[in-house]
């Protein structure tokens, strides 16, 4: 059953009327304390048609997640059971796997939206293990979606000319599966997203399609919020043949600003109604933090609750502090998650 704050913020979602919070970004000594702003997310506008690959078309998609199936056990702990799991997304069956924590429920739960892994090489439930595990073990249900054309996912073809949005409907869609499934251990009322690497941008993704579809969400080390940046540092010096057919399809930023704006979460950023939790080494060179910094001052400057950590020294899977950033964002969901 949802619980009153989930349907209280549902409601805000749908009435699109919500008050947020700005927090200046420091670092993971120096966070300074949130202060309330009125603001409203803004439809798409009516008065041309959206592409149909950008996210005002996603905002305008009626979302279809349902039929989530626990299927084989895969490890069972002392603190949580590991399922593998489907469920349907928008017509396509996304796999995955669920940890479900032992005791007695409802749980919160996170849905996790994993960092860019081959998938020829993908196998389900990759990407994440630490986290999986640690949020489990504190008590959420974690479901850990693989995506389509990943693992036993169904395929879409043109995922990846379409600038991976379906990523961002299958992280939508598990949420709905979720709430749909009526589980006895899962608190529908009490939902998060955690992202990380390029499952960062399927968070924001996420948070400027369906505002108000969750609680908060944490990213580490996440991609650029402008997608032709990300094809600019990882696609186009390996010669990916993908670029080739992307631009013939939408054309270059030259040549089609319009197109890449629409493809921005930054674009959007003034729909956001959630607490965004952000982690990032200052010596990622895979995804640099200068990539965060615009984005965490895109946020600020449209009056949203984000918080930016910084970790001295640390790259880009982190490594000595992450114990302390898992800290912070056991304390962000419990903060948020009740």
């Amino acid at each position: 059953m949802r619980s009153p704050r989930g349907l209280a913020r549902l409601a805000a979602g749908l009435t699109l009327v919500v008050t947020v919070a700005c927090t200046s970004a420091g670092t993971d000594d120096d966070v300074t304390a949130p202060t309330p702003t009125p603001s409203a997310p803004s439809p798409p506008s009516p008065s041309r048609a959206a592409d149909p690959v950008s996210l005002p078309a996603l905002m305008a998609r009626e979302h279809h997640g349902s039929g989530l199936r626990l299927g084989a056990v895969r490890l069972r702990t002392d603190a949580y059971t590991q399922y593998a799991v489907t469920y349907r997304s928008n017509g396509l069956t996304i796999s995955g796997i669920m940890n479900v924590p032992r005791g007695e429920g409802p749980f919160p739960a996170l849905v996790l939206a994993h960092g860019y892994i081959d998938p020829d090489v993908y196998t389900t439930g990759q990407g994440m293990p630490r986290e999986q595990d640690r949020l489990a073990r504190n008590g959420y249900v974690v479901l850990h979606t693989d995506y389509r054309n990943h693992a036993t996912s169904d395929d879409d073809p043109d995922n990846d000319v379409n600038l991976r949005l379906g990523y961002t409907e299958d992280v939508i869609n598990a949420v709905h599966a979720l709430r749909s499934a009526a589980r006895p251990d899962v608190d529908d009322g009490r939902i998060g997203l955690l992202g990380r690497s390029m499952g960062g941008g399927v968070v924001y993704n996420t948070l400027v399609v369906a505002p108000g579809l969750v609680d908060a969400a944490v990213v580490f080390a996440p991609v650029s919020a402008r997608p032709e940046e990300n094809i600019d540092h990882f696609q186009r010096p390996e010669g990916d043949p993908v670029v080739d057919e992307i631009e013939a399809a939408h054309g270059t930023p030259e040549e089609n600003p319009e197109f890449w704006r629409q493809v921005s979460p930054l674009t959007h950023v003034d729909r956001v109604t959630e607490p965004l939790l952000i982690h990032h080494g200052t010596a990622d060179d895979t995804c640099p933090i200068a990539w965060t910094r615009t984005t965490v001052a895109a946020f600020e400057a449209a009056g949203k609750d984000v918080e930016l950590r910084t970790y001295r020294g640390e790259g880009h899977t982190f490594g000595p502090r992450w114990p302390d950033s898992m800290d912070t964002t056991m304390a962000f969901f419990a903060r948020h998650l009740r």
